[in-house]
């Protein structure tokens, strides 16, 4: 005898504006009327006051809870409400992660950013998008560029106060700010300032921000390439120096979403780099020092990649259930018992490990290791100019003998 057993619902994801049903299309309206279960914040469900279903107001935290919600309706049809395009930092997403693609039907609506970009007449496509929905302003510091236009999605009704001071702060006070609330809605509303003028600490927390970036005669600049000037960190001259640090992250190859450790991080420069150089770019900062572990933690924020995760303990032992990376730097510590042993080991196939020596003892270590799995072996030499009495030389910096391998 064969069993048929049934296919799962589809769970049916609707995305609404600050209207509600008075823009939303014959088709996504007939999906809200028709769900027997609505699930939204309390917000959107009073956006769509006729629909008849019942309505479950996501709890807090959402995403744990979740599943279990979906489970306890599973024999029902599903309507999510969602703001704008679900796809687009929406729950549209997170569905379509947890169930599959094939069990998720997605129906946007314009999002925020399509109206905001509408509002001010610039190109979707070249516009530079933020989420700050639950995440740190210092987000925002490595899309802070001469002449970049921002859209900025709020947590909140304080986000623009937070922004306005971040660019004060970066010597981008001159940038012009445009708050659209409630867009689509019939209170949409427009505030424009800059952010040296920007006097409001609260505002509709439905909110955009549009950012035109002006730089200060005084601003410092922070490009987006490797190679940040040393003084753009704070540290106790445990800091891979600036041109030796560019050469370091062209051989540690930062692709899009890929995990670097940065062993013996020191002021975190290199991890701080790598992550900058992609916003899908995540690293690991290992420092068995708390004072440095701090200062990587300060270094980290102030140049916009606040999600670096510091581990505070010395290697190998630190490298213990760590996730497994894509590339691996050593700055210090590297002739420590079986840390290039445990880095090796712990390394993606087609990895890429860079060693920075400075000290005779970490030379003679990486040579031996060269000898065995080859790749590059540099010595890189820096000399800058300086004053010596009323005439100008050249003082070298510590030589390094730098190692990059690939593993097969």
């Amino acid at each position: 005898m064969t069993v048929h057993q049934e296919k799962p619902r589809l769970v049916y994801v609707v995305g609404i504006g600050a209207d509600g049903v008075a823009s939303m299309s014959p088709h996504a309206r007939n999906i809200v009327d028709s769900a027997e279960v609505l699930f939204g914040s309390s917000r959107q469900l009073d956006l769509v006051p006729e629909a008849s279903g019942q309505r479950v107001t996501w709890p807090t935290p959402m995403l744990p809870a979740l599943p279990g919600l979906l489970a306890e309706h599973a024999d029902r049809s599903i309507c999510v409400l969602a703001s704008g395009d679900p796809m687009y930092y929406g729950i549209g997403a997170t569905l379509v992660k947890l169930l599959g693609p094939d069990r998720v039907r997605i129906t946007p609506h314009p999002s925020s950013l399509s109206l905001a970009c509408a509002r001010m007449g610039w190109p979707l496509q070249e516009t530079t998008v933020v989420s700050l929905v639950g995440r740190p302003v210092e987000l925002l510091h490595t899309r802070v560029q001469p002449g970049n236009r921002l859209l900025v999605l709020s947590s909140d009704g304080t986000t623009p106060n937070d922004v306005a001071a971040l660019l004060r702060a970066r010597g981008y006070g001159p940038s012009s700010m445009t708050v659209l609330t409630e867009l689509g809605g019939v209170q949409e509303g427009r505030i424009s300032s800059t952010a040296d003028e920007w006097d409001q600490e609260v505002v509709n927390p439905l909110n955009v921000i549009a950012l035109e970036c002006r730089a200060a005669p005084d601003a410092m600049h922070l490009p987006s390439t490797p190679g940040l000037p040393d003084d753009a960190f704070e540290h106790d001259g445990q800091l891979t120096k600036r041109d030796v640090r560019a050469i370091t992250l062209a051989r540690l190859a930062p692709s899009p979403g890929q995990l670097l450790w940065d062993v013996g991080a020191g002021a975190g420069s290199i991890a701080i780099e790598w992550m900058r150089s992609d916003p899908s770019c995540r690293a690991i900062a290992i420092e068995h020092r708390d004072d440095r572990a701090r200062r990587i933690a300060t270094n980290a924020s102030a140049l916009g990649v606040p999600g670096l995760r510091i581990v505070t303990e010395a290697a190998p032992r630190a490298l213990d259930g760590l996730d497994e990376p894509d590339a691996i730097f050593v700055g210090g510590g590297g002739t420590a018992p079986g840390v290039l042993e445990a880095c090796w080991a712990a390394l993606r196939r087609g990895g890429r490990l860079v060693v920075n020596a400075v000290t005779l003892e970490l030379e003679v270590l990486v040579a031996e290791w060269y000898s065995r799995l080859g790749g590059e072996l540099v010595r890189i030499s820096v000399e800058r100019a300086a004053p010596i009495g009323g005439y100008t030389g050249w003082r070298p910096a510590m030589p390094v003998t730098q190692w990059a391998v690939r593993k097969p």
